[in-house]
């Protein structure tokens, strides 16, 4: 069996040097990067398709684009880009690196919590500035305080809230706890729950989403983006929320509403929030996120262009996986398969 493998995104990872055991045979075309203009010509003879980013939808998974294709390999653990359900109409394989990047994005949404707990953003630029206030009062810390005039809290003081709780959102819980946080791990939305009403550090039953949302003072968004995700976080959930809250997103832009989350930061319903991930990425100003438009500017609102996996351990990690994954598909005995 010969496979013609086209990888569309070598600028986000190098690949991995491929050996398939005979009869099995490759040809592999790389592209720095695709854009949406080059898509169909790239991968019209493809057999096996590597993607990170780049949208395959189900207009690319047609018979008439993709006459060979049988495999969808996503260099990443996160699969929306694929249209799932159009793979599994056709009966193309869709397959993932999962975990490959659980300590850098669990570190960066540490980062990101101190930096909306904190004020990192708002405290450099102040420093920077000429005239100096903080030269002129002697002190910075009024940017600092919450609405009430009250100090920001420390790590013993936070009720972190964990919105998805697979890998990562163990992984962040475990960093939450190892900083002095409660951690509450939050239901699936709707859901009933029988945990207890006042659970300790280490309790690991769930807490329904409701009330992890009104309780928790940091909370964590750590689930994949579906259909059923999509604005799970916006303006009714928001407005429940202590003042004293900031929301973390490192998991993928749309779950939480954009314009609900400027909206509530600027209102006063929560202190901050901080995202590594959009709606539209790239993202360039306001036309593409309210998060970068002026109604954001001199908010408590950090942003990071979706660099959170970024990492010498994730980058090794996902070549390694990869390779076992295709591999592995091509010798008949498949892992990590999502389709």
């Amino acid at each position: 069996m010969h496979h013609n493998i086209v990888a569309l995104e070598r600028i986000h990872q190098p690949l991995p040097e491929f050996g398939f055991a005979p009869p099995t045979t490759f040809t592999l075309t790389s592209y720095e990067k695709t854009d949406s203009s080059e898509l169909y010509e790239r991968i019209h003879d493809a057999t096996i398709i590597i993607v990170t980013v780049v949208q395959i939808d189900a207009a690319a998974l047609s018979p008439a684009v993709t006459p060979n294709l049988r495999l969808v390999a996503v260099m990443a653990t996160g699969t929306d880009c694929v249209d799932l359900e159009a793979c599994k109409a056709r009966g193309v394989r869709v397959v993932n690196c999962p975990n490959a990047n659980i300590d850098s994005v669990s570190e960066h949404a540490i980062s990101l919590y101190f930096a909306a707990r904190r004020r990192v953003v708002q405290m450099h630029n102040a420093t920077l500035a000429e005239p100096s206030e903080w030269k002129a009062k002697q002190t910075l810390t009024r940017l600092m305080r919450f609405g009430d005039g009250k100090p920001p809290l420390s790590c013993r003081d936070e009720i972190l809230g964990i919105v998805g709780y697979g890998s990562l959102g163990k992984r962040i819980a475990h960093l939450g706890r190892a900083l002095g946080m409660t951690v509450l791990v939050a239901a699936r939305k709707g859901a009933p729950s029988t945990a207890p009403e006042l659970p300790s550090a280490n309790n690991k039953d769930r807490i329904p989403f409701d009330e992890v949302l009104t309780r928790s003072t940091v909370l964590m968004i750590c689930l994949p983006r579906t259909p059923e995700t999509i604005d799970l976080i916006s303006a009714p959930e928001l407005q429940s929320m202590s003042p004293y809250a900031v929301v973390i997103n490192i998991a993928r832009g749309g779950i939480v509403n954009e314009e609900a989350l400027a909206k509530a930061v600027r209102e006063g319903w929560i202190a901050g929030a901080a995202t590594d991930v959009f709606v539209k990425e790239p993202a360039e100003g306001a036309k593409d996120s309210p998060l970068l438009g002026e109604q954001a500017k001199g908010l408590n609102i950090t942003v990071t262009p979706h660099v959170a996996w970024f990492s010498q351990s994730t980058m090794a990690n996902l070549s390694r996986i990869l390779k076992d994954t295709v591999e592995a598909w091509c010798a008949g005995h498949e892992i990590n398969v999502i389709i």
